[in-house]
């Protein structure tokens, strides 16, 4: 197979690259920037961006499946860049594989593009409509997006995305060490009841659902015009698991959990002065992240199973050993 991956660079896709350099597959990373090291596992590097239509011409040409990982995430920022990269170079992206050729197309999304703000637990795609209000940016664009991606599928142009739901793993570079740093500065504690159970994603699952999802993905295919939740399966309780892994690094239990309703209250108040003043960075808390972090989001993968084989290649205990490791030997702990 030949793929192209975008954001190969990344966490994500880095591993999506590895997996399918692994099985012998031609892989062409795309992004703005080089990456010399993924290059060196023996991943070609092309350059272009994805905001801008031009830079794309000729860069898919041959090439099989399109794996679209990449994208601007975050709780905070510029709606208008969130737009600009996740909306509009997605459908940049679209346009440009099917000019050239390609017949595939799988796109990484995310469970927050149907997530309204209340406990879903067990749930499959079908409880799950997109909702009528954004807190923030991010979970709008890609559902945006995704929508651009399933209303591209057609007979000659198969599409599937995937919401693989909070992504961990070894060199994780986001929301572990935020957790991590945010903990040190004694500016973390548990929100809500402090029993609320999510499901995880080790990050060799999530690449492992791309490639099982594009080598089922054709015109008509079962998988075909599709979106699919992705985790190691069934719960973990949030805080306990994020308690476990703060103290598996060497560091101190977490303190008492605070309620969910003072927090989005002064999660709005601090958004507001952000907003109001141009505040550099972003707020210590958003009203997005409390809801995120005190509610309960596991899915059910019935349909992931049965529609495009997915099987998780490691179990969550064990991806949680890994990663706890990984980050304790990086602390030298």
């Amino acid at each position: 197979m030949r793929a192209l991956v975008t954001g190969g660079g990344g966490f994500l896709g880095r591993a999506v690259t590895e997996q399918l350099l692994a099985r012998g597959d031609q892989v062409t990373v795309l992004a703005r920037g080089r990456y010399p090291e993924v290059e060196a596992l023996g991943a070609r590097a092309v350059q272009g961006d994805l905001r801008d239509a031009a830079s794309l011409e000729g860069q898919l040409e041959g090439v099989d499946v399109v794996f679209h990982v990449a994208s601007k995430t975050g709780v905070w920022g510029p709606r208008d860049e969130f737009l600009s990269i996740n909306v509009d170079g997605t459908r940049n992206l679209l346009a440009a594989a099917r000019a050239q050729g390609v017949t595939r197309f799988v796109y990484t999304s995310s469970p927050s593009c149907v997530h309204a703000g209340r406990d879903e637990e067990g749930v499959t795609e079908a409880d799950c409509p997109y909702p009528r209000h954004f807190e923030t940016a991010y979970p709008e664009s890609k559902a945006l997006a995704e929508q651009l991606v399933l209303a591209a599928n057609d007979g000659g142009f198969a599409t599937t995305s995937l919401r693989p739901h909070l992504i961990y793993g070894p060199g994780e570079p986001h929301m572990l060490p935020r957790l991590m740093d945010r903990h040190q500065k004694g500016r973390l504690r548990p929100i809500g009841s402090g029993d609320n159970k999510v499901g995880l994603t080790y990050v060799d699952n999530a690449a492992v659902a791309h490639l099982q999802a594009a080598d089922a993905l054709s015109p008509g295919s079962r998988n075909a015009g599709r979106a699919y939740f992705v985790t190691d399966g069934g719960a973990v309780p949030l805080w306990p698991w994020i308690d476990a892994f703060l103290q598996g690094v060497g560091m101190k239990p977490l303190p008492g959990a605070v309620p969910l309703g003072p927090v989005k209250v002064a999660a709005g108040l601090m958004e507001w002065a952000w907003r109001s003043f141009g505040l550099e960075g972003e707020p210590l808390m958003t009203r997005f992240a409390a809801t995120q972090l005190a509610t309960s989001h596991w899915y059910d993968l019935r349909a992931a199973r049965e529609d495009f084989g997915y099987q998780p290649r490691v179990d969550g205990e064990e991806g949680t050993r890994r990663t706890i490791r990984a980050f304790r030997d990086a602390r030298g702990s």
